[in-house]
Order: C-alpha cells, then sequence, then structure tokens
C-alpha cells in the first residue's frame, strides 16, 4: 500500500500516521528510498549517498526502540526530511555544493537539524544546493520542467518536496533562497524572522542576513514545522482581520510584465473573496536597497572563506570565487556605513507599516516563472527588501504562467510575526483557490 507524502493533511496527517502505527514506519522508508532512487535519477534533488537505504533503516529502528509507545511518540516521528547541504548533519558529509574535500568544511550538526531529530525525524539525505548557497547552481532539474531552473540556492529542497519525494526540506535564505525557488517549483517556502532558527552549524553565506528556512506542500504542515523549528513558538491566533499592503512604485516595477499582470490578477482574487488589500508607495529607493545588500553579501562572504579561499580557490566555481575577489576589494567603512544604512532602512520599512496600519505586504514572489536552462537560479531582486530588513516571509503556491510554469504569491510580516504570517498565509491560500498539495505536484 502506498503513503503518497502529497495526500490530503500532507505533513500532519503522515506524522499523525506514523506516530499510531497506521504507517509501518521500516515500509514507508523503503517507500521513500525507492522514491528517490527512481524519481531522483534526472531530477538530481538530493546528494548521493551510498547505503541510504540501510542508514535510514538502521536510524527508524532506533526510533522504534526509543518511542514504543505510540503515545509518548514526539510530533515529527518518522517523517523524513531533506536538509540543504550547506547545514551539517550528525554521520552524513557536508560538501556545500562544492568541490572542496569534505573535511575542510566539517563541524557540529546544526541546531535545526538536531531540533527536527529531536522532533523524531529523520533526516532522508543532503540535498543539492547552489556552490556555498550562494549564485553557482548545482544539477537540480525544475520537477514541473526538467529544462527549467529549480531556483536556488536551495533549489535541491525545493524540487524534493515539489516532486513528493519528501513532505518537508530546509533550506536557506541570504537574499531569495528559500522564497523564490518555492516559486519556482509550486511549494510553500517560508522564510522565518532572522534569528528565530539558530544557524550554528551552518556554512555562512552573509551572517547579516543568512535564515534557516524549509519547504512544505502547505501551510499547515510549512507552520507544524515551523513550531519544531523556532526558537520561543508561540500557538497564537490574530484578531480581527489583517490589511495587507503592496507597495507601488519601482520595486514592483523589476517584475516582468506578465508577472505583474499575473500578480495584479491575484490581488485581485484575494479582494474579490474578502480580503483586505491596500496599495502604498514603499522601496522608492529599490537600487539603493540592492546595492546595499550586495556590497554586505560581497564582504560577508570574503569573510566567511577567508581562511578556506586561500588554500582550495582553485576549487571554488569562478563566480563564486570572483564574488569572493570583489567582496575582499571593499573597503571597512564602506561596508560598516552599508551596515549602519540597512538598519536605518529596517526600521524605516517598520515605521511605514505603522503609519499606514500595515500587516503584511503581498508581492510577486519572483520577477517571472522558472528561467529555461539550468545555468541561472533566477534572479532574486523581489525578495531581497525582505531579507535585508530580517522580515519573516512566505511564498505561496498561486497559479501558472502562461507557459504553464508556477507562479508565486509572496507574503511579508514584521519581524517576530511569524506565527500571525503563517495563519494569514492559511486564509490567503484558501481565498487563492490554489488547490490541494496533489494539484501542484509535478509528474
Amino acid at each position: 500500500m502506498t503513503h503518497d507524502t502529497a495526500s490530503v493533511g500532507e505533513l500532519i496527517g503522515l506524522a499523525a500516521a506514523l506516530r499510531r502505527g497506521d504507517v509501518d514506519l521500516l515500509a514507508y522508508v523503503d517507500e521513500i528510498c525507492a522514491r528517490v532512487e527512481t524519481r531522483d535519477a534526472d531530477l538530481c534533488s538530493f546528494v548521493p549517498e551510498e547505503g541510504r537505504r540501510e542508514r535510514l533503516r538502521r536510524e527508524a529502528r532506533a526510533l522504534l526502540a526509543r518511542w514504543p509507545d505510540p503515545h509518548q511518540r514526539p510530533p515529527l516521528f518518522g517523517v523524513p526530511v531533506g536538509v540543504k547541504d550547506v547545514l551539517h548533519a550528525e554521520g552524513l558529509p557536508t560538501r556545500a555544493g562544492s568541490a572542496l574535500p569534505p573535511e575542510s568544511l566539517a563541524g557540529q550538526e546544526a541546531t535545526a537539524v538536531s531540533r527536527l531529530r529531536a522532533a523524531g525525524a529523520l533526516i532522508a539525505g543532503k540535498t543539492v544546493t547552489a556552490e556555498f548557497a550562494f549564485y553557482a547552481p548545482g544539477p537540480t532539474r525544475n520537477p514541473h520542467h526538467r529544462d527549467h531552473s529549480p531556483g536556488g540556492s536551495s533549489s535541491g529542497s525545493a524540487a524534493a518536496v515539489a516532486a513528493g519525494l519528501v513532505p518537508l526540506a530546509l533550506g536557506t535564505q541570504t537574499v531569495g533562497s528559500v522564497i523564490r525557488p518555492a516559486a519556482y517549483c509550486g511549494v510553500v517556502g517560508f522564510k522565518p524572522t532572522y534569528g528565530r532558527v539558530p544557524t550554528d552549524g551552518v556554512i555562512a553565506n552573509a551572517p547579516s542576513f543568512d535564515t534557516v528556512g524549509l519547504f512544505a506542500r502547505d501551510v499547515a504542515s510549512a507552520a507544524a514545522a515551523a513550531a519544531v523549528l523556532c526558537t520561543g513558538w508561540r500557538a497564537t491566533t490574530p484578531r480581527g482581520e489583517p490589511t495587507f499592503a503592496v507597495p507601488e512604485g519601482p520595486y514592483l516595477e523589476q517584475a516582468s510584465p506578465p508577472a505583474r499582470q499575473a500578480f495584479a490578477e491575484q490581488v485581485e482574487r484575494l479582494r474579490t473573496a474578502g480580503v483586505r488589500v491596500r496599495f502604498v508607495p514603499a522601496l522608492a529607493d529599490i537600487e539603493e536597497i540592492n546595492r546595499r545588500h550586495h556590497l554586505i553579501n560581497l564582504v560577508e562572504l570574503a569573510r566567511s572563506h577567508e581562511f578556506r579561499f586561500p588554500v582550495y580557490g582553485d576549487r571554488y566555481h569562478p563566480i563564486t570565487a570572483r564574488a569572493i575577489e570583489d567582496g575582499r576589494r571593499i573597503s571597512r567603512a564602506a561596508y560598516e556605513r552599508a551596515l549602519d544604512e540597512r538598519e536605518r532602512y529596517a526600521a524605516d520599512l517598520v515605521a511605514l507599516m505603522d503609519a499606514e496600519s500595515i500587516d503584511a505586504w503581498l508581492t510577486p514572489a519572483a520577477t517571472d516563472t522558472a528561467p529555461q536552462g539550468l545555468d541561472t537560479t533566477g534572479s532574486p531582486v523581489m525578495n531581497l527588501p525582505w531579507s535585508q530588513a530580517r522580515m519573516p516571509a512566505v511564498g505561496l503556491p498561486a497559479g501558472r504562467g502562461v507557459n504553464g510554469l508556477p507562479l508565486g504569491l509572496q507574503c511579508v510580516a514584521r519581524p517576530g510575526a511569524d506565527e500571525e504570517l503563517l495563519h494569514w498565509a492559511g486564509q490567503l491560500a484558501e481565498a487563492l483557490g490554489s488547490g490541494t498539495p496533489a494539484d501542484q505536484r509535478s509528474t
């Protein structure tokens, strides 16, 4: 009997069935491994692992021995999770999508991974990342069309969830590396408030922005996982009707005309469903915001590799190597000035939300549908200003473009309002009528 991760209820229903023993854990592990062995042959979402099935069966038996009583089992008992290969996971090498020797990248298990294990999850394996979570793509393909990008840098995690290989996967976002691939692959992506999930055990890209996020196939599943991963998670149901705002101005003009048209139709659908949406001029200085983020990212990328790059520089992808060299040339004064400007910008953005009584922003999740070819991960500019402000963001499947590829809607709230954001995202998903996770899955 097949227990498809795309069934109604997804992560929550699967976890409940595994806890009760309605789904045989060892048989389910075999099923997951068979999926990876067959479906991932040309998708390339997982890092190849010899002995994956034996390892997972061993870990599943250990779970059963540790929690023999179904009533005592933790919330994610037996749930298989993909882990982006910039997060350390005990027993699995970390390569970060690079040609560097794994021993040069070794480290203690990431707290995010340990929290999942403590909740009973099984680590299905490492998922492919762009090199060092920057821009040099890995081999992963888009499940909806193999000739298109899955996005990045969390490409493997997004594709694995979209293809139904696992119901949950971890990613990281420095600019747009969770929300954009979620949009390209037609799944839910959640980037928490900066700092809500510890980043120890994560190979750094730009520590000022790096945030551990996740991919799931519906909002309820994302919320269930967030409750395990995020520090100080609150069980809350916001009162009253939220007010959403569309940031009018040059920021939106970065999206392609078809993407803007699709976004306008999404907003109209929400308003017709009774969602309160306003249009507020914002982010008029988007070019400066983009420049500042790029500068900070380059400097911090160079610092993150200041010891490895002199030793292994010839093994870095040219895209990453050039970025590190550029970051080394930026002055300390320019970097510190950019950090000060970032603080003022973030404070001003929250102040605008307060002044206009805005609960969350609505925007396109990407500049367009997934680009053709595997030599790019696409543009993150629709996600950049919110990552710079360290705000929580969620990406929702929102139909398909004229080329049949998925579109995404991005919703962004104040720092710390992660719980409220996911509650509102559930309402938005219902209003969009984007269908069940099975409707979104590729074949």
